[in-house]
């Protein structure tokens, strides 16, 4: 695959070089095309959706593993999991018809008045946008990390827990030891929700808004390297063109493999060390 697509976008590589991902001009008409503004809508939202998953995601799985009762467990984890098999349209015309609307009304109003003073909540207020994108991904890796999450900590040993508790320890400090001993897992589980956000493509493509560039605030519309590819290979006007989409997935490519192979590393170390 890595290969096609380098051969594929052979024609764009050696006209742009490495200016390509440095370049935020996208102009098909005089055949001038960088990969910046879609490298940074991909870096922002897919991050921001980490960090609004992650807090979540921990809860729910201590909730799951240490709090709830085995009679309950199975039904609400299965209830989380099944988030993760919804298909990525229906979260899309579901950001369209309620989330968006509702950003727009609610939401980015409230933030503009409370943090307004911030260059990341100023400007017009779409409703679709960065933000919107970001909530959606944020929703859709919340399943993922969860699930990861409850796992490692099942996995820590028994005896470990029950040690803590014949010490003294309370039944949130035992919560907490876990949770550091399953940080590498954690981050493992986290990094690969990123590497599920940074691949997403028709969720994002509907709400983000698709406008090739680079604004401070979190209101305004934006692209992903996925989205861009969805939206324009289909009705490509010239080889170059095509050329230079294929290098955008060819990047993208080569970012998701590497943060999904990372995470891996770092659940297999988990793994590893609790058999």
């Amino acid at each position: 695959m890595i290969y096609e697509m380098y051969v594929d976008s052979s024609a764009s590589i050696e006209k742009f070089g490495f200016g390509f991902i440095f370049s935020s001009h996208w102009e098909p008409v005089k055949e001038e095309f960088g990969a910046l503004t879609f490298i940074y809508g991909t870096i922002v939202s897919s991050f921001m959706a980490l960090l609004m998953s992650l807090p979540i995601s921990i809860g729910v799985a201590i909730f799951l593993s240490e709090l709830v009762h085995k009679s309950v467990r199975t039904s609400l984890s299965f209830l989380v999991e099944i988030l993760a098999a919804i298909p990525s349209i229906i979260y899309g015309f579901w950001g369209i018809f309620v989330l968006a609307p509702f950003m727009r009304t609610t939401i980015q109003p409230f933030l503009q008045s409370v943090f307004g003073f911030l260059p990341f909540f100023q400007g017009t207020m779409y409703g679709t946008g960065l933000l919107t994108a970001s909530i959606i991904l944020a929703i859709m890796i919340t399943p993922i990390i969860t699930a990861i999450t409850r796992d490692v900590l099942k996995a820590i040993p028994v005896a470990q827990k029950e040690a803590a508790y014949a010490l003294g320890a309370t039944r949130w400090e035992g919560i907490k030891m876990a949770l550091l001993n399953a940080r590498s897992g954690i981050l493992g589980g986290a990094v690969l929700g990123l590497g599920r956000a940074i691949g997403e493509t028709m969720a994002v493509t509907m709400v983000i808004g698709n406008k090739a560039q680079i604004m401070a605030s979190f209101f305004e519309p934006a692209y992903t390297m996925a989205s861009v590819i969805a939206n324009e290979f289909a009705e490509a006007s010239n080889e170059m063109q095509i050329s230079a989409l294929i290098e955008v997935g060819l990047i993208l490519f080569g970012v998701t493999f590497i943060v999904n192979s990372m995470a891996r590393l770092l659940i297999y170390s988990v793994t590893r060390n609790s058999q």
